[in-house]
């Protein structure tokens, strides 16, 4: 993407819409909202304007505003044009913008990427902002709000200065120690430092499980026996029919989902279909796309309307993952489950047990009481760098026998580890997958 281009698209999601808001940056942008409006306002003043096409003729009225760089969001000269959301209108708008020469129509994330060419976002940041477009939930949006308010890129910076200044002394003790002034005692001074990094480091490592559930959803699977109530519960617990429910044996064939929010977390759930023995070659597939899913799952409620019927993941589900036992049709029952039979009983026909299955499954959602921040490490890659960064300073470490050379360029490697979750070194192959994930106009 070439950033001597002028940029516009429309910002502000689906038409029709109440208001539509038209973004433009590049250096083009003062005179393309001279010719569209006349005089511009003062920068960053909303002043209400009629906006003309180049032959004069009236597209819309609406608000102008005028962001000069660097003071704006992508760091360039901006401007936003708030219209009617009308589809004709912004049609009529975005076509009047097509035909200036040196302007074009933005890429996905082409806005976001330039705010971080130009030192006005870091990596973390951006990635933030893309959540926040995407969160559906209220804990999704706290740890999106703290990523791309630059909270976790505080975190990665000190450490990284933490990193950067071990290596100073090192070095100055290398390069200058017949110097008064130069501290000695490495080991004193240094080392004791980095051995509690390194625990910050494992701790704040051992967190990712918890940000891929606020961002990915807590997986959950409903397996069981045919004829179970698997697919009754799983409407019932979306509010709607989405599973077909019979007392055909073997009625669900494939893998059903519904995303739901549940204490402020999205939860994704899965509908399974019955696992039994079978010669029916579709249902066999199935069963097979049930055994697939179960292996993924972060809980299983496993669902039987007898007592003996909770055999049913032997050789299936991993051991790690947790069971939660459901007796089903607890409105016929005969008396046959006792004590301890089920970790919860319910009836999807009476809802009798569904608060406590619900307690029971907020049990096993992350607790985040007492937080004042998420500061959680949200994504694959940022694992992948923390684990790279304590790798190399655990060698640093330990390296006793090895000289101050070698240990302060492992110390050298774990700061680079660290400065490419932010984008401070060594980022240009990732940006286009970053940002390929955004919506036009951001």
């Amino acid at each position: 993407m070439a950033t001597v281009d002028t940029i516009y698209a429309l910002s502000s999601g689906a038409l029709p819409a109440g208001v539509a808001v038209v973004r433009i940056s590049g250096p083009q942008t003062r005179l393309v909202l001279g010719a569209l409006c006349g005089t511009l306002p003062a920068p960053r003043t909303a002043t209400l304007r009629s906006i003309r096409s180049r032959n004069g003729h009236i597209i819309d009225s609406g608000l102008l505003l005028y962001f000069q760089g660097p003071a704006s969001f992508t760091g360039e000269d901006c401007g936003e044009l708030q219209i009617h959301g009308g589809r004709a209108a912004v049609h009529a708008l975005l076509e009047e913008l097509a035909a200036f020469e040196g302007l074009r129509h933005a890429e996905a994330g082409e806005f976001s990427r330039r705010a971080f060419q130009n030192g006005k976002l870091d990596l973390v940041e951006v990635e933030g902002l893309s959540d926040l477009i995407t969160a559906e939930t209220e804990i999704q949006r706290r740890l999106a709000i703290e990523h791309s308010g630059g909270g976790q890129s505080k975190v990665y910076a000190e450490w990284a200065r933490r990193l950067t200044h071990a290596r100073a002394m090192i070095e100055a003790e290398l390069d200058f120690a017949d110097e008064d002034d130069i501290p000695g005692s490495v080991s004193e001074r240094i080392w004791q430092d980095m051995s509690l990094l390194s625990g910050e480091l494992a701790a704040h490592i051992a967190e990712a499980p918890i940000a891929e559930i606020i961002r990915d959803g807590l997986k959950i699977v409903i397996a069981g026996e045919p004829n179970a109530g698997k697919s009754s519960l799983l409407n019932v617990l979306a509010r709607r029919d989405i599973a077909i429910v019979t007392e055909i044996a073997g009625t669900t064939r494939d893998v059903l989902s519904v995303d739901l929010s549940l204490a402020g977390f999205s939860v994704k759930l899965y509908d399974t279909a019955g696992l039994r023995e079978t010669d029916e070659i579709v249902e066999q597939e199935g069963i097979r796309r049930a055994r697939e899913v179960i292996e993924r799952a972060d809980l299983i409620l496993l669902l039987s309307e007898t007592p003996t019927g909770f055999h049913t993941l032997s050789g299936v589900a991993s051991g790690d993952t947790p069971v939660l036992r459901v007796g089903t049709k607890l409105d016929r029952v005969d008396g046959a489950w006792m004590t301890g039979d089920a970790d919860v009983m319910i009836s999807t026909r009476t809802g009798e047990g569904m608060d406590r299955l619900l307690d029971a499954i907020a049990g096993h959602l992350p607790d985040l009481s007492g937080r004042t921040s998420l500061s959680l490490p949200s994504r694959r890659r940022h694992v992948d760098c923390l684990r790279q960064a304590q790798r190399a300073l655990d060698e640093s470490l330990a390296g006793h026998h090895q000289g101050l050379d070698i240990r302060a360029e492992q110390l050298r490697l774990a700061g680079d580890a660290m400065g490419r979750i932010t984008g401070r070194v060594d980022v240009e192959n990732l940006l286009d997958v970053i940002f390929s994930e955004f919506c036009i106009g951001k």
